[in-house]
């Protein structure tokens, strides 16, 4: 699959990362001098961060080249993507293009914030609105606007490449996200601008209260909540007369004199300037990622199109039984992989391994599974965050209630860095007693450990009880 990316700013330089790190092959067209550095650094911290989400390894890396037309860099593509400035004079005109270049069957999409359809295709251009959320490499979600047959095709495409992609059914402006944005923005703007907050103290309230919230659960779950037993119905009820309340200035906007902006851009040059745009949007993209793996836990929120996508990313049958990037959350204090991820690591090799041979989902659902009683782990040498991982996992003993799996734990460049031993019983999950498992499972045990029987015995096995 090919991608072409028209205009290479964040947004831009967001949505190459995000088509090629998930194998597609991706061409971009931007004619500032600068657009093939820009995006070499929007990159560099999209492979820190994407790939951190996954307990799987991502597909193989596409290839990425600048092109020196919009021709040339939409050809043969099967999604363009146009992130040029907010000018609707200027779409007008790349969108043109696009018409004139691109295949007939590739989806054109614009990144507009603001822009309706209607508007977009006043002069006959083919395109329909996608708009993402900054990182676009790691935020889920991209409003779709426009013809519903393209929008449905769409919608597979971005499903493919991790995005939640929601089709706004009837066009507005600014769509949905950007409009409740804007009221918290007017209202922050006339905050500030009153005295009653600085900008720190506004990112406070939000990031400490109801920005938590509304990471999990939205706006209208979070209030059904707050209803108590009585439901949405009585939260209603009970603050719904607010709403008259003189509040919010939500159309009312303050004018942007220079005092005004001197003062906004005097507190935030304060409240950040200690670091720089990359330290800050790092410190952005690991701040996501350890909050988007917790919602992983229970399937929420964006959590929930992480595991989607991440089932998509397996490979059944696979010799190797853990292969992904070690996330930052994953080090410590000593800038390098701690003790306990070496163990989680094993875990989840273990768990592929389980899944390997029909001990699976459907198999625990339908009531045995395998329990461990002992894990011995040998730290051999240092891993750091963004290191390739991967496991192979050794069979050493299968027979009835038993599973002894010897885990060797290798860092990209093939160092081994850490071996983890693992002892496991067959238990009936209703009795919670050991007991052998299903035929199947027998068998598919008994044609691992023939086609491992001439392996040597790993190197340090045999540390568990047996």
């Amino acid at each position: 699959m090919k991608a072409a990316i028209i205009g290479g700013g964040v947004i831009g330089g967001g949505w190459a990362a995000r088509f090629l790190l998930n194998g597609w092959n991706v061409a971009v067209f931007d004619p500032d001098p600068e657009a093939e550095r820009k995006i070499g650094e929007v990159l560099s911290n999209a492979r820190r961060a994407l790939p951190a989400l996954y307990d799987r390894a991502m597909p193989p890396e596409g290839t990425l080249r600048f092109s020196d037309s919009l021709a040339d860099a939409v050809a043969g593509a099967d999604w363009v993507q146009e992130s040029v400035p907010e000018r609707l004079d200027i779409k007008h005109r790349v969108l043109a293009d696009l018409n004139a270049h691109a295949p007939a069957d590739a989806i054109i999409a614009s990144s507009t914030s603001g822009f309706k359809p209607s508007e977009l295709t006043a002069e006959g251009a083919r395109v329909i609105v996608a708009h993402p959320f900054n990182p676009v490499y790691l935020l889920p979600l991209v409003e779709l606007v426009g013809d519903a047959a393209t929008c449905g095709a769409a919608q597979a495409m971005l499903r493919e490449v991790g995005f939640y992609p929601l089709h706004i059914r009837k066009e507005i402006d600014a769509h949905i996200a950007d409009r409740f944005l804007e009221a918290v923005w007017r209202e922050a703007l006339w905050l500030v601008k009153d005295g009653i907050a600085t900008t720190e103290e506004i990112d406070e309230a939000i990031r400490m209260g109801f920005g938590l919230r509304w990471a999990q659960m939205g706006l209208f779950e979070t209030y059904r909540v707050a209803g108590g037993e009585a439901g949405m119905k009585h939260f209603m009820a009970q603050f719904g007369p607010c709403l008259s309340f003189p509040w919010t200035k939500l159309m009312d906007v303050p004018e942007f004199t220079d005092t005004l902006v001197d003062l906004i851009a005097g507190q935030s040059d304060a409240q950040s300037g200690h670091m720089t745009i990359r330290e800050l949007e790092r410190l952005r993209d690991d701040n996501l990622v350890g909050i988007m793996r917790a919602l992983k836990h229970t399937g929420s929120g964006a959590g929930g199109v992480v595991t989607a996508h991440e089932a998509k990313l397996a490979r059944p049958g696979m010799p190797v039984t853990l292969e992904r990037q070690i996330p930052p959350g994953w080090t410590d204090y000593n800038g390098h992989m701690n003790e306990t991820h070496y163990l989680e690591a094993g875990s989840k090799a273990t768990d592929r391994f389980m899944e390997m041979v029909g001990a699976d989902a459907a198999y625990i659902a339908a009531g045995q599974s395998y329990f461990t009683v002992e894990n011995h782990v040998r730290y051999l040498a240092e891993a750091h965050a963004a290191d390739h991982l991967r496991a192979d996992t050794r069979l050493l003993n299968g027979d009835g209630k038993k599973l002894h799996l010897f885990h060797t734990l290798m860092r990209g460049d093939g160092e081994v860095v850490a071996t983890v031993e693992s002892f496991l019983l067959h238990v009936d999950l209703g009795t919670r007693r050991s007991c052998p498992p299903s035929d199947a499972v027998a068998r598919a045990l008994a044609e691992v450990a023939e086609a491992q029987t001439r392996l040597p015995v790993p190197e340090g096995a045999g540390r568990v009880g047996l």
